[in-house]
């Protein structure tokens, strides 16, 4: 078996075993000790496949899963999949190590907390190694439902829920659009593999289709990775555990738009649609996350908008890069692809200041007691090891030398730039504004990185407003993951081109599958004096400048009508519709059976009549009608009567007696008409109804005259008269109105098709397996909802 396959499993079949390590072992070791070692195998795993997919080569492994439709689980590993398969994995191990740490042996519930970080870590690899894209929508909602128990992990918390729904709803939301965009894109190619649909490129641009299901599927990246206006969800993620925060920003969940409009821009790039889309509202996020960042006062908030803005980076430049596609770019399609490696490296590049600064945030969380910036500062002498990771980290982001950061930030500058000189899709007009945005969001990122690390760490320290006193370094254990990704930080800005070689190259590779020769990428930190390098100096210079004079500008955010902000309209919507809601529920919850049976019986009666009637197809034939015996009717006139004795009765053993009654003259129908195994059936399941009712019953008070006398109802009788009408014609329209063979010819085979004499036997075991094995299951989770609620009632009461 495939270790690809392994490794996506893996995490998710250890699901099974934390909650006994947790009972059995966690008072004497933390159940995180156990769990390290699974994204760490993986992440090693992983490497061996480095030198393979440098050379060029990818690895794949199918199962066979429903081959009569053509749809197998098919693994595929090639450049891209693997920079995303090391992030995951590597990103896990180190928040996991983090959280040992961070997270509290007797406060937290671990054995929960492990599980959904192990469910999301198994989501994200299973999305990023899917060829079939079935298979990526199901790991894709499975990374929605796994980060809503992630973000609602302190559930007890009322922000925490709310703000789990609103993640839920808008990502989810957003899932179901791209999977009809999917849908599309499989009515196109008649094929479910994503690189069969790369190999159809020619007939998918010129379908009807195309433009649709492009919109579709942007719109599932766009909710996913946070773009505006679909971003609100982000910035209310941060009440999830610090760990949790700083692996959905830095590895996972937002990530997973990335990933998924790289991996499409073989289907779509090009395209004038799919070019302007991407970059614009990449540019857009990228100015609206920097804008927002720098009025938040807690560094928790301040880092998802931060998140916000370097996820539109990203964004604009893998718009920017598809470019490479178009017909029209022909000699500058170099430059395009250099935009989309700057994607890929910044998209690296972010993992790690991105982890390392959730990490020291957490840090100073957890050893504070806020993380307010008006409350912090003078922290740098207390906590030198943090302001240190916090200051590379921050610089990094900031796009400061000699940080990574910088190399990708320069990368980004010129892609923007060659955009904007070459005029195709139109950008003869817009380019212009494209650096213009990029310099300004670019100031921004400046100020707020600032204000990570001076707000933070130096001025004076105010004891006094802290809710922990403070007097040394956090623990070593949790700087230990900050400091490898720091470290990461620095050694790639002096040595970039050893992962261009190995990973990102390969990425490229995987995105660009059509064009053929060396790409020839080399990084170097200094290209002489080029207007990007001149930009950069401009956003030091305006940057440090605004970043002095806060206090002056940073008002003007105010002048904003708050109602008017994505959040509050979205607030507000939900407001208005959980109170539409409960209006229109209250109007039919009635708690009346009556009332609910009408709604039931009516709405059948509606539909099928209606269905009849707009149809016009209609017809009886009675010829092939067997003849009806004196049995039949003696059966049916007693079976009339027993029920109206039910109906009529005011005494309880009467009616139970009587609706006995109506059940075995079933039996005798079943026996009329030589079924003897229904008959059989039928008669024990009425003696165990007739037992279980007179046993209960017996404990109940009389009638009484309660029952003596029915009233006509209306509204009772043209119910009871159009549920009879209706479904007695559609009985006789279908027996005599067969639109198919019946299946009864292939059910008689039953002993050579299945070895079975019992025709019954042999449809519930062998032909309908799955359909009884899931009947079962439903019983069977029934069964332990009921258990549960008397053992939960059993404890309630033993507490009093």
């Amino acid at each position: 078996m495939s270790w690809i396959l392994i490794s996506i499993f893996l995490p998710m079949a250890f699901c099974l075993v934390i909650p006994f390590l947790y009972k059995y072992f966690n008072k004497r070791l933390h159940t995180g000790w156990f769990v390290l070692f699974i994204p760490a195998i993986i992440f090693v795993s992983f490497l061996q496949y480095i030198p393979i997919v440098a050379s060029g080569e990818t690895v794949s492994y199918t199962i066979a899963w429903i081959p009569s439709l053509g749809i197998n689980f098919t693994m595929y590993l090639d450049g891209l999949a693997l920079l995303f398969g090391l992030l995951i994995s590597g990103m896990g191990a180190l928040v996991i190590l983090y959280s040992i740490f961070y997270m509290s042996k007797t406060r937290d519930a671990l054995h929960n907390f492990y599980i959904y970080l192990l469910l999301f870590m198994s989501a994200m690899l299973g999305l990023v190694f899917s060829d079939n894209i079935l298979i990526l929508y199901g790991f894709w909602e499975l990374t929605s439902i796994s980060s809503f128990l992630l973000i609602a992990y302190w559930f007890e918390r009322k922000s925490s829920r709310s703000s789990a729904l609103k993640a839920l709803l808008i990502t989810v939301f957003g899932g179901l659009a791209m999977f009809a965009g999917f849908i599309m894109l499989i009515i196109i190619t008649d094929t479910y593999s994503l690189r069969e649909m790369i190999d159809q490129v020619g007939n998918i641009q010129h379908h009807p289709l195309f433009i649709p299901a492009m919109l579709l599927i942007l719109l599932g990246a766009f909710t996913k990775s946070a773009q505006f206006p679909f971003s609100i969800w982000l910035p209310d993620a941060m009440e999830a555990p610090t760990p949790v925060s700083a692996y959905l920003h830095s590895a996972t969940m937002v990530k997973a738009g990335l990933y998924l409009v790289a991996r499409f821009t073989p289907i779509f790039g090009g395209s004038g649609v799919w070019f302007w889309l991407v970059s614009g509202i990449g540019l857009v996020t990228l100015l609206y996350g920097s804008l927002r960042a720098v009025r938040q006062t807690d560094l928790k908030a301040l880092l998802a908008y931060s998140t916000i803005s370097q996820l539109g980076l990203i964004m604009s430049l893998l718009g920017i890069g598809s470019l490479a596609l178009s017909s029209s770019s022909g000699e500058n399609s170099i430059l395009y692809v250099t935009a989309m490696l700057a994607a890929v490296f910044h998209l690296f590049n972010h993992s790690t200041f991105k982890g390392s600064l959730f990490m020291i945030v957490g840090i100073i969380d957890h050893e504070t007691g806020t993380r307010d910036i008006r409350r912090l500062g003078g922290l740098m002498n207390l906590m030198p090891i943090s302001f240190t990771i916090m200051t590379i980290a921050s610089f990094s982001m900031a796009g400061l030398p000699p940080f990574n950061g910088f190399l990708s930030k320069e990368m980004f500058f010129k892609g923007v730039l060659d955009a904007a000189e070459v005029g195709i899709l139109g950008m003869d007009f817009l380019g212009i504004l494209f650096p213009i945005i990029a310099w300004i969001a670019s100031v921004f990122t400046f100020i707020y990185s600032m204000i990570l690390v001076f707000k933070t760490f130096t001025g004076k320290h105010h004891a006094e407003r802290l809710p922990k006193k403070i007097s040394r370094e956090a623990p070593i254990g949790m700087l230990i993951s900050p400091i490898i990704l720091s470290s990461l930080i620095v050694i790639i800005f002096f040595f970039p081109n050893v992962l261009a070689a190995y990973i990102l190259k390969p990425a490229i590779w995987a995105v660009f599958p059509t064009i053929t020769g060396d790409l020839n990428i080399y990084i170097r930190a200094w290209h002489g004096p080029t207007i990007e390098l001149y930009m950069t100096l401009g956003v030091i210079v305006v940057g440090t400048a605004l970043y002095l004079a806060t206090k002056r500008w940073n008002q003007v955010f105010k002048v904003y009508p708050e109602k008017l902000s994505l959040n509050y309209l979205y607030n507000l919507s939900i407001e208005k519709w959980e109170k539409f809601a409960i209006q229109f529920t209250n109007r039919y919850m009635t708690g009346s059976l009556r009332s609910y049976l009408i709604y039931i019986l009516g709405f059948i009666t509606i539909i099928l009549a209606g269905m009849m009637w707009i149809t016009g197809d209609i017809r009886f034939d009675f010829s092939n009608n067997a003849n009806i015996s004196v049995y039949d009717v003696g059966l049916v006139i007693a079976t009339i009567m027993a029920a109206f004795a039910v109906m009529f009765t005011n005494n309880r053993i009467t009616a139970i007696v009587a609706l006995g009654t109506v059940g075995y003259l079933v039996v005798m129908f079943f026996v009329v008409f030589r079924a003897p195994d229904l008959a059989l059936t039928q008669t024990v399941v009425e003696t165990v109804t007739t037992a279980l009712f007179l046993l209960c019953f017996y404990h109940l008070p009389k009638l009484g005259k309660r029952m003596e006398k029915i009233t006509f109802k209306l509204t009772n009788f043209l119910i009871a008269l159009g549920v009879g009408i209706t479904f007695t014609i559609l009985t006789l329209a279908i027996n005599g109105h067969k639109l198919f063979p019946s299946i009864a010819d292939f059910f008689e085979d039953a002993y050579t098709l299945a070895g079975a004499k019992n025709i019954v036997n042999a449809i519930l075991v062998d032909f309908r397996g799955f359909d009884t094995m899931l009947e079962i299951s439903v019983l069977t989770i029934a069964g332990l909802g009921v258990y549960t609620l008397i053992r939960l009632r059993v404890k309630g009461s033993e507490s009093k």
